[in-house]
Formats: C-alpha cells, structure tokens, sequence
C-alpha cells in the first residue's frame, strides 16, 4: 500500500495514488494530529486537547476509538493501537512535512557550500510541497495551533531562503512583485524589506530602494513602536552611499509573459509585474476571492475533483454545479483556496447573479477592469475585449471564479486558451457545449455531513440534547446546503428554541418558505433566481410550474400536460429539460417528471395565489412577491413579459 499523508494545506490521505474521504471533520482531525506525531504514541487525552478547542466530552475517549477504527480500516497495519493511546507509523516520504524539512535543509546546505543554483532547485521544491495554510479547516484553538504556526513560520523563512539564493544567481528583476506580495500579507518580516531594497537596488532603482525603508519604518513603527533593527539600519546606510557591495546592475529587460512565478505567497492587491505582450501594461495581481467558508463541511471528493482539475497541465476550467441551495459557491470558493498559492498573479472572483448585466461582453470589462485595465482603455466590441483579455493573462498563473452563471455564451471568452490560468464556473444550470471543462456536480449533502455542518452552526451539545428531533431535522433539510444553514441560523440566534420545536413549524408546510428566509438567505429567492433566467429565455416556464404547482406531489406524464397548455409534446420536453438542467424538477422513471422538496412548495404557492400585476415588491402589502411564472405580452404574438404573483397570505 503506497500511502501519502498532506498536512500543508487541507488534511488530505491518499492510498496507491488515490485521494481518501477520510470521513467527518473530527476524524480529519484525528489523522491529522497521529501524523504531526507521525511514529510516536500519542496518548488518548493529549489526542483529545489536539481535537478538541473546549474542554473533550465526557464520551472523548469513545469518540476518540471510533474515529481511529475507522481510520484502521483504511490505514491497516501503520496504525497501532497501545494501551490508551495510538500510533501512526509513516515513513518520511509519506508526509508532506518530512519532505518539507528535507528539501528545505538540502537547500540551507547548498546554499551554505556557495551553490545557490542547487539551492534554488531544493527550496522551490520545498515550497512545491505546501498548498495552502497548515492544517487548513482543522479545528483552532486546540493544541495543535502552536504545531501549524510554527510549520507556517518555517515556509516564510524558507520563502526568505528561496528569496536570497535567486538574487545570488541574479534573478533580482522578477523578486519585487514576489516580495511586495510577501509583505502585504507579512508586513513584520525586516529580512524581506531589506531583500526587496537590495532587488530594487539591483535593479538600479536606489530611490525606489530608499521609499521601501521608509515603508517599513513606517510599519515598524505603527505595528510594533520599534525602529528598524541593525541590519536594515545598515542596508538603508549602504544604499545613500551607492555602496559597490551591494552589487548595482543595471536592469534587465522584461520578463516574459509566459514566465512562471516561483512566488508560493498570497500577494496583495494591486501588486504589480513586469510588462506583459500588451504593449508596456502593467499587471494588477487582484486578490478578490471571498472569505474561505469556515462552516465548510464534507464535499471531499468534489472539493478534491475540482482541485486536481485545476493543477492538471494545461489550460484547466471547472463547471461546478447541482441543485438550489447545494453549496456550489462554497465549494467554489473553498476549492479557490486550496490553490490560491499556486495562482501569484492573481484570483478574480465575479457573483453574476448580483450584477444587473451579465453579458459576455460586460463580464469581460469588469475581468479587464480587476487585472489593471483603465475603464478608459477597455474596448466597446465585445470580440475585442476577449482578444485584450486572452493576450493580457497569456502564461499567467491566474485563477478566475465566475459565480451565478446561466448561459455558457457568459463565460465561453474566459476559457484558458493555454497553460497558465484557470478557470472555475459555478452554474446555476448544467452548462453544455463547452470542450475539455471538467463537469462536477453535487448531490444533496450527505445525513453524516448535514448534521456535521448543523453542530458547526449551533454546537453539538444543543443538538445531542435532543437526537431524534436533530435526525428530523437533518430529513427534514433534504441535504440542501442553503436550508441547513438557515435552520442553523434560526436555532443559533434563539438559544431558548428546542430542535423539536423548530421541526415541528418545519413539518407544517404552510409556514415552511417563511420560515426558510432569514437575514439575507432565502429559500423563495434562490429557487426565484433560477426561474427567473429560465423564463427570460423561455416562456413556458412559468406556466409549467405554475401547472404542476397544482399536484406538486404527483409524478408529470407530459402527453397530458401538454394538451392542458396546449403545446406539442416536443415543445413541452424542451422547456422539461430547461427545468431539469437547473434542478427545478427532476425525472423519476417510469413514473414522470417531479419537483423537488422545496421547489414543490414554492409551484403550490402558485397554483393558489392570485395572479395580479403589480410592481416587483407590493408596497401596499408590504409583501414579497414571486417572479416564477409570465403570461403573454398583448403588444406582440410570441414575446412575453413578466407577470409578478402576489404570495398568500
């Protein structure tokens, strides 16, 4: 059994090649802290300050031998059970850390023995090993925070290592961009600002050289109360002298486009690089992804389908995409995470779904716009501006995340062209018709992980108070990413509320989309959005739910739906696959065609609702209304309009 154990970035278990779902988060955890220890015993009440941040359960032990006998059915013989206390037993090239500190101290001795070249090779290589925080999405607050720390402090220092074996060899032009990165993110580290000083310097910018020491006193300063230290004291001395030590050369021509950063750190926005194939441009680095979800739960093996999509060589996009509610976002964004590191020109992250225009030619000006492009300068044809687009990110590590896409002509110009950037899609509907784009799709969340991710929100003791009510619940939910957290939110917000009680509205129908719209999540807009871009493009969607909103539990036998709206059946099956490709109904064979849980409350509001023409929220009502269904425009045979229902009271 070929195994490899990764702790820098996620927790990640592989056997024979193969990534393994190693289970719930605290098994996670688990593995986790045995390979920190890897062939030393850790005993079971150290293992349980390593899992838990609050004081263990009185069932940690149990719990404890739980997760490792699931653990042993994977791990086999390398874990060994002692008397209260367990085992991993790996070999040094089987954990990513070993094989950092390795390569890092075979790149320290070349560089001690006057061979930076090899140096280079051996710390480029150690960095290659992280690909993102230390233990990210392990619990904090435990006694493994001081372990993670110090694993993140060692890839700075072998980052500052990697940093003066590359101005040794003479690559002094391509670090500025790479270290002002570094320290917007580490802005404390003086080794780095006098590294970037001697770059600037190298490069024969002195007065750029001399601005950097002032920007470091100035952050020294208002972060610490300190002055810089001796060393950056004499460098800032050295630089006003024009010193001959310092190595002054003139500076070189421009890095090619195409040319890899060897940066692993997360730049900061507005981070600049040498002038690409656009004539002389400069290069904004964004960094405008989102929060990493922290309530992030499960999806291990979509999360792993998208990463090793992106990392595959070549151009690399994903099309993620599943039912309202499924965490497609999240995933998105959480799997942007995990290789944001490997992406140092930057990340660009568009939310469509909250932009009036959603074209492909305003989608491309908004991408121009976060890479540098002066609003000015960003051309009227749309043709244009994917030619401007393709030619600025040519050979760039850029990762681009587009959220809320409904048609593939919105992102069909974003697609990689070569090898370099990549490209993440979270569709609201199954996107066809593009080539080589890897398709992930998610199914509902599993019970296991729904409940993981409803003790994430509310806490596992409020939940095991009451564990039949909390099985309802998880049921209840139909393993919808979106209701489990506004169910989560509801009960967080109301610590006096039982889990039985909230199961109980929830089991009432009629308060059911009421009570699934809190603060800013709702179920009604979610599901509304999607039939919105539905119907723009087709006007039979709204009559169709509207229709099976009448008998939302019954199966759909399209031949008498049919004459019902008076369609051809093939007209029918069109507007049929329109609805299943955006997970608003499904098909159930032999029976028919049905709606989902949720999706059916929403079509038997409309089958019930007075249908009236009214503006997009009725202020006399002072009630929401629903955009699901249109009638027919009277200005013209064949167009339609938007016919706006007011919701029951």
């Amino acid at each position: 059994m070929q195994l490899q154990i990764r702790l820098l970035g996620c927790v990640e278990l592989r056997v024979d090649g193969k990534v393994i779902a190693s289970g719930t988060a605290k098994r996670r955890a688990v593995l986790a802290a045995l390979a920190v220890e890897a062939n030393r015993a850790v005993s079971l009440p150290r293992l349980a300050e390593m899992i838990w941040a609050a004081s263990p359960p009185a069932s940690a032990v149990a719990n404890l031998r739980s997760y490792a006998g699931g653990l042993r059915r994977t791990l086999g013989g390398r874990l060994i059970a002692h008397r209260n206390a367990y085992e991993l037993r790996l070999a040094p090239h089987e954990l990513d850390v070993a094989e950092f500190h390795r390569l890092a101290d075979e790149g320290r001795a070349l560089l001690a023995a006057a061979d930076p070249a090899g140096a280079v090779t051996s710390l480029t290589a150690a960095l290659a090993q992280w690909r993102g925080p230390s233990g990210e999405g392990m619990p904090r607050g435990t006694a493994l925070d001081n372990r993670w720390a110090s694993l993140d402090e060692q890839r700075l220092q072998v980052f500052e290592e990697l940093v003066e074996a590359r101005l040794t060899v003479g690559e002094h032009g391509r670090l500025p961009p790479e270290l002002r990165g570094h320290l917007a993110d580490h802005p404390l580290r003086e080794r780095a600002w006098g590294q970037l000083m001697l770059a600037l310097y190298r490069c024969g910018d002195a007065s750029a050289a001399l601005a950097v020491y002032q920007d470091a006193r100035a952050v020294l300063g208002d972060q610490l109360g300190i002055e810089p230290g001796e060393e950056l004291v004499a460098l800032h001395r050295a630089v006003l002298d024009r010193a001959s030590g310092l190595g002054f050369i003139p500076i070189p021509a421009p890095v090619a486009a195409g040319s890899a950063s060897l940066s692993p750190a997360r730049a900061g926005a507005g981070v600049v690089s040498p002038a690409g194939p656009t004539g002389g441009a400069i290069w904004a680095a964004p960094r405008e992804l989102p929060a990493d979800p922290v309530t992030f739960v499960g999806r291990e093996r979509e999360i792993t389908e998208v990463v090793t999509a992106l990392r595959a060589g070549g151009p690399a996009a994903v099309i993620a995409n599943g039912g309202f509610g499924s965490g497609k976002t999240a995933l998105a964004i959480r799997a942007a995470h995990v290789v944001a590191a490997e992406f140092p020109d930057g990340q660009v992250f568009v939310d469509l779904g909250k932009r009036t225009s959603a074209t492909p030619g305003g989608l491309l000006a908004r991408v121009l716009r976060s890479l540098g492009v002066a609003p000015a300068e960003v051309p009227e044809d749309t043709d244009e501006r994917a030619g401007r687009f393709r030619s600025l990110i040519a050979g760039r590590r850029l990762l681009l995340v587009v959220d809320g896409v409904t048609r593939t002509a919105q992102v069909r110009p974003l697609l990689p062209a070569g090898p370099g950037p990549a490209l993440i899609v979270v569709g609201q509907r199954r996107l066809g018709g593009l080539d080589d784009v890897r398709q992930v799709t998610l199914p509902p969340l599993a019970a296991v992980d729904a409940r993981d991710l409803l003790e994430a929100l509310v806490g596992r003791a409020r939940l095991a108070g009451d564990p039949a009510a909390t099985g309802e619940l998880v049921r209840l939910c139909a393993g919808s990413v979106l209701v489990l957290r506004i169910v989560g939110a509801r009960l967080a917000a109301r610590p006096a509320m039982s889990v039985e009680t909230l199961v109980g509205q929830l089991a009432d129908g009629r308060e059911r989309l009421d009570l699934l719209d809190y603060e800013d999540l709702s179920v009604r807009r979610s599901i509304d959005t999607m039939a919105a871009a539905l119907r723009a493009e087709d006007e039979m969607v709204g009559p169709l739910l509207a229709l099976l909103g009448g008998a939302p539990d019954a199966p759909l036998q399209p031949e008498r739906v049919a004459r019902q709206l008076g369609i051809s059946s093939a007209r029918l099956r069109r507007t049929l696959d329109d609805l299943t490709d955006a997970h608003l109904v499904y098909l159930e064979e032999p029976e028919g065609y049905r709606l989902p849980a949720f999706v059916r409350e929403c079509a038997a509001e409309l089958a019930t609702a007075p249908t009236v023409a009214t503006c997009p929220h009725d202020r006399s009502a002072g009630r929401p209304v629903s955009r699901l269904t249109d009638h027919r425009d009277p200005s013209g045979p064949g167009r339609s309009a938007p016919m706006e229902i007011v919701r029951r009271a």
